[in-house]
């Protein structure tokens, strides 16, 4: 296995993927949910979009046009604005009314819909293209994916704590719902 591969795929996956509505996503997810079920659907999202990404390449795109795709994650994300907003006036005790298996899908349902196509998804892509070993590309890839998610997870479980729960429920409304705005936006352009 190539080192530098794996090194250098890492750096520019962590890079780009800090700060990115994914990281967000997982944040507020881990606020809303218990954080072990969320990590798993986080880590088996990427997991899966990784090795599609690097084994698949640009046939994955030819499978599904992407407009269908974005309208699929603006869905996804507008149902998840809708929840966070009536979660903001729910009382503490009805945290959320889902099992960790319906957390677990949530989480792994939304990263999936949402990474699907993503920068970082592209980048993975283009870098397998590039490269003679596919391994070190998804190994590095999956773990800086894998690193920035967890850093949003435990900020979400974590600092976020610490705010109005009210408040931290709203603001992820309007993220989800941001995101869900731009999704069909970019559905709209990919159609026009």
């Amino acid at each position: 296995m190539d080192f530098q591969v794996l090194v250098s795929t890492f750096a520019l996956l962590f890079v780009a993927e800090m700060g990115d509505k994914t990281q967000l996503m997982a944040m507020t997810l881990a606020h809303r949910y218990p954080p072990r079920p969320v990590i798993a659907g986080v880590l088996l999202a990427f997991l899966v979009l990784d090795l599609a990404a690097v084994l698949l390449g640009d046939a994955l795109s030819g499978l599904l046009p992407r407009h269908l795709l974005l309208l699929v994650a603006a869905a996804l994300f507008l149902f998840f604005a809708w929840r966070s907003w009536v979660a903001s006036g729910e009382e503490e005790e009805e945290e959320t009314g889902l099992d960790s298996r319906h957390v677990l899908l949530a989480s792994f349902s939304l990263i999936f819909v949402a990474e699907l196509g993503d920068k970082t998804q592209l980048t993975l892509i283009a870098l397998a293209a590039g490269s003679d070993d596919l391994w070190a590309v998804f190994i590095g890839g999956t773990l800086a994916l894998w690193a920035v998610s967890l850093l949003g997870i435990l900020a979400g479980a974590k600092l976020l704590r610490h705010l109005p729960r009210e408040w931290v429920h709203r603001a992820s409304a309007l993220l989800f719902t941001l995101f869900g705005l731009w999704a069909l936006f970019e559905a709209w352009a990919a159609v026009g």
